[in-house]
């Protein structure tokens, strides 16, 4: 745990998935053909706390949602990305704009489309019911799924390791 401390002290961005992280990763439906999200209000306090620490914060997503363009911006977060499944070069554009390296970033992800990333961060962090060759990339494994709480874990853990770095 303590080699998981200190390369979560040093972060400086995190970069989530949105469905299957920020979500069950199910796809809700209604009648009139919309589509319906759930977020953990957990999650979403803990975005803020990170964001108060002075952490940026992005959200990279292979799909394109009207749901998630308004959690985002109700949680203030700024670098959204959404509908493009190549997600790499979205993270080194990003990357650039910061003038932040990949050893300052966590890159949290729950299925094969957030490997590129996760391998390309210093901290891979992978939810609990991730699949089975994500979790075996990740650094660190949430107790929570995605959707229950995980967002909020991983915001507590990088919180916990730059406070206790000084």
């Amino acid at each position: 745990m303590t080699d998981i401390r200190e390369l979560a002290g040093r972060v400086q961005l995190v970069i989530f998935d949105v469905d299957g992280v920020f979500t069950d990763g199910r796809l809700y439906y209604g009648a009139d053909g919309g589509e319906l999200k759930s977020f953990h209000v957990r999650d979403g306090h803990g975005i803020k706390l990170l964001l108060q620490q002075g952490v940026q914060v992005a959200v990279i997503s292979g799909r394109s949602s009207a749901a998630v363009t308004r959690r985002m911006r109700e949680l203030g977060i700024r670098h959204v990305f959404q509908g493009d499944d190549d997600k790499r070069p979205i993270l080194e554009k990003l990357l650039k704009t910061l003038g932040l390296s990949a050893h300052q970033t966590a890159c949290v992800g729950d299925d094969s489309a957030d490997l590129a990333l996760m391998e390309a961060g210093c901290l891979a962090i992978a939810v609990a019911d991730a699949q089975p060759e994500v979790r075996a990339k990740a650094h660190w494994c949430t107790q929570a799924r995605g959707g229950e709480g995980a967002v909020r874990e991983v915001c507590d853990l990088i919180i916990s390791a730059r406070n206790a770095d000084g």
